[in-house]
C-alpha cells in the first residue's frame, strides 16, 4: 500500500527526495513534520469556516494555502525518505 501511495504522490515527493544519506535524521523530525501537517489541516478547517461566513471569494485563498502546506507536510512525513524529511527541515547532512 505504501509503495502504491508513493507512486501516486511522486510528483510532490520528487522535490524533496535526495540521494544523500541523512546523517542528522532523528525520528522526532518525522513526528514533528506530521504534527505540523495536522495543525495546518486544522487551520484549514478554521479558515474555511471563517471564509464561509464571508461573502468574499478571496477569503478562500488562506484555505487553499494552508491545505497545500499541510498536505505536503503529511505526504513527506509519512511517505518521504529520511533525506526528504531532513531537506524539508533544512538540516545539514
Amino acid at each position: 500500500m505504501k509503495s502504491r501511495l508513493t507512486k501516486i504522490c511522486w510528483p510532490i515527493l520528487k522535490f524533496f527526495e535526495t540521494d544523500k544519506v541523512a546523517h542528522n535524521f532523528k525520528r522526532s523530525h518525522r513526528v514533528a513534520l506530521n504534527v505540523l501537517g495536522g495543525l495546518f489541516i486544522l487551520i484549514t478547517f478554521a479558515s474555511a469556516w471563517a471564509a464561509s461566513t464571508s461573502d468574499e471569494l478571496a477569503a478562500f485563498i488562506p484555505v487553499v494555502v494552508f491545505f497545500c502546506i499541510g498536505f505536503v507536510a503529511i505526504i513527506v512525513g509519512t511517505l518521504g525518505s529520511n533525506g526528504a524529511v531532513c531537506k524539508i527541515w533544512g538540516t545539514k547532512e
